[in-house]
């Protein structure tokens, strides 16, 4: 395929999929397409789906009904159209699409994107396409990287895979099934990714995948490497000023990683760490093989090694068989651990997982109640750790201009937004500011006299 072309990528989800949406534009640029931001101007749509959401294909084939229309559209002009379903709704749904959806052209499983040329080209001969195998090849091998101009468009931080898969099969999880099992990536590739985004101005990596503490891959010694020791080797990579890990399971804390939170303050102290429930009892029902001590045990091994330490989860409330004092079991845990955010879900049935055939599934209502219980005591906990930020110094990687003619825009380590008054030149630059003032979604702050910095952040009461 050639010519010059407009692809258009919406993810839903995981950061994983931000990071195979990003992918799937590299692979597709040497094709001739460019990436746009309308969908109605676009030669080529992809889809990428998550499954971890509520109802996520009912929400794929409404999103399909709008893309339909666009379509028709752009053939009523004499213009061709090709839509594509990847990610983890099009592993599990598969053929399913094509025969709920006759305007979709391509299915593709999250491990066969980096075959899209092939695929496409398989469209463009009017070939209805699913391809959703586990391809014996190691997609990393084949995937194109992104250009410098690309890695610049996507800004000072990046995600970077390490990690794919789980082997954990919690009971209400399709990712075992559309993700396939855990394999990590050797050290001696994420290493050379890593040095390629920082040559191109990126200054924060995020680690992720399914299981990232589970990392196991092979080192340049030929043995296989924590994460712990990964991330001492990318603290290395010049240029990298910021560190993160995502998404970790609390049955795998190795001594390493633990300690790298201690010795790396390049590793910021903003740990997301599913926990799901707090009631034994439903923890057991997930097969989520930790109990509620052994979850607060991981909390307390990292908070001893790093007083900074701060803490965001998952929850899913109304789990089959969850009963009020389970329920009251998660709000404690909420208030013992203080959690500073989460990802709240009320449960809803995926096909194919054990929890699906349960009994005594929860009412609606009941899920919906607990849902919003839930969320205003974590925004409870988040608001009073927010408030314990102002009048405290931080330091903060600079992202983008801002709203305003001389604002700037940024990260704390906690992953707060941050609005100064600065130059533009301080955009990719890690600069000490003092907060002065909260609102509701952002800190406002004033330059310190220092600037470029690479400390760890003022220890804090993690929780407010």
């Amino acid at each position: 395929m050639s010519g010059a072309r407009k692809v258009y990528i919406k993810s839903f989800g995981c950061q994983m999929n931000v990071y195979d949406s990003h992918r799937m534009a590299d692979t597709l640029a040497p094709e001739g397409f460019t990436e746009t931001t309308a969908p109605d101007n676009a030669d080529l749509v992809i889809l990428n789906t998550c499954h971890i959401r509520e109802k996520a294909a009912d929400k794929l084939y409404s999103e399909l009904g709008r893309i339909r229309v666009m379509k028709q559209t752009a053939a009523d002009a004499g213009r061709q159209m090709t839509i594509a379903v990847a990610g983890c709704v099009a592993q599990a749904e598969g053929a399913e699409i094509l025969r709920r959806s006759s305007a979709v052209d391509l299915v593709v499983g999250p491990q066969s994107y980096h075959r899209l040329p092939s695929l496409l080209a398989r469209t463009a001969r009017g070939e209805a396409v699913v391809d959703t195998e586990f391809p014996p090849e190691d997609k990393f091998d084949i995937l194109k990287a992104p250009s410098r101009a690309a890695t610049r468009a996507r800004g000072v931080s990046a995600f970077v895979t390490v990690q794919e898969g789980c082997d954990k099969f919690c009971t209400f999880c399709v990712v075992p099934y559309t993700r396939g099992a855990e394999v990590s990536r050797p050290v001696t590739k994420i290493v050379a990714e890593v040095e390629r985004l920082a040559n191109a101005g990126v200054r924060e990596v995020s680690l992720i995948g399914q299981n990232v503490n589970a990392y196991h891959g092979e080192g340049p010694d030929g043995r296989p490497w924590t994460l712990g020791r990964l991330l001492h080797r990318i603290a290395d990579v010049p240029g990298i000023a910021r560190l993160r890990y995502t998404t970790s399971h609390p049955c795998d804390v190795e001594d390493s990683l633990v300690d790298a939170h201690r010795d790396l303050p390049a590793l910021m102290p903003l740990l997301h760490l599913p926990v799901q429930s707090g009631a034994d009892r439903i923890l057991a029902a997930m097969n989520r093989r930790h109990t509620r001590a052994d979850f607060l045990a991981a909390i307390a091994r990292r908070r001893n090694q790093q007083a900074a330490m701060a803490f965001s989860t998952d929850f899913i409330v109304g789990f089959p068989g969850e009963t009020d004092a389970d329920f009251q079991a998660t709000l404690a845990l909420v208030d013992e651990v203080k959690f500073v955010s989460a990802y709240t879900f009320k449960y809803s049935p995926r096909p194919g997982t054990p929890a699906a055939e349960m009994p005594d599934q929860i009412p609606e209502t009941a899920k919906t109640e607990r849902l919003h219980t839930l969320q205003s005591a974590i925004a409870r906990h988040q608001k009073a750790f927010n408030a314990g930020c102002v009048g405290q110094s931080f330091d903060v990687l600079f992202e983008k201009a801002g709203r305003y003619p001389g604002q700037v825009v940024g990260r704390s380590p906690y992953l707060q937004p941050v609005q100064v008054m600065a130059p533009p030149s301080v955009i990719g630059s890690v600069c000490r500011v003092t907060f002065t003032e909260l609102s509701t979604n952002s800190l406002f702050g004033k330059l310190t006299t220092e600037t470029e910095r690479t400390r760890e952040p003022m220890a804090m009461a993690a929780g407010g």
